[in-house]
């Protein structure tokens, strides 16, 4: 099983026409090679995704909105707000980043400095997400919750390996920021 994750090396001016044309996008060339998907930009789309594939299942994974907003301060917030390299792709990157995952909130220093505003549309969007998943197509898992549940609701043997713990502000900070962001 393969899972797409945002990574700088996607094909960016296909999710940005995505977002900005919803109606128009090729699902399933977008996610060709994968069998699932986690975070940004997936998540943004999750209503086109379970209309395209209703048998699909969502995992919302919960966390305070307090350690939401400092993990997302702490990384994506600063690596948004930096000047862009010169490079090219990454300048296209961070547009999709921009406009596809945090639809300019979180580059706005104006917006994103209301921390409670911030933290309401997080609510807000866990909130949706309940709402309009199907129940039985959803599993609420909490942040470092662990394998049991995990591979009970995906039908899947529980594997005899550490449950990983990846993506977080130390990891992020020390793999993309140093060399996709930095300072000018």
């Amino acid at each position: 099983m393969k899972c797409f994750f945002m990574d700088p090396t996607l094909d960016t001016d296909e999710f940005l026409h995505a977002y900005h044309h919803r109606e128009e996008a090729d699902w399933d060339k977008l996610y060709q090679n994968y069998s699932a998907g986690v975070d940004w930009p997936t998540s943004t789309f999750y209503k086109e995704l379970i209309a395209k594939y209703p048998d699909a299942k969502v995992i919302l994974t919960e966390r305070s909105a307090d350690s939401w907003y400092q993990s997302v301060k702490n990384t994506i917030h600063i690596a948004a707000t930096k000047p862009s390299p010169d490079d090219p792709k990454m300048q296209k990157f961070k547009r999709m980043v921009h406009d596809v995952c945090v639809d300019g909130t979180i580059m706005n220093p104006i917006t994103f400095a209301d921390e409670e505003a911030i933290k309401a549309s997080f609510v807000k969007h866990n909130e949706e997400v309940k709402q309009f998943v199907p129940a039985d197509k959803l599993l609420i898992l909490g942040l470092g919750e662990g394998w049991e549940r995990l591979c009970e609701f995906l039908g899947k043997e529980v594997p005899d390996v550490s449950y990983p713990c990846t993506n977080s502000t130390e990891e992020f900070r020390r793999q993309e920021m140093p060399k996709n962001m930095k300072d000018a």
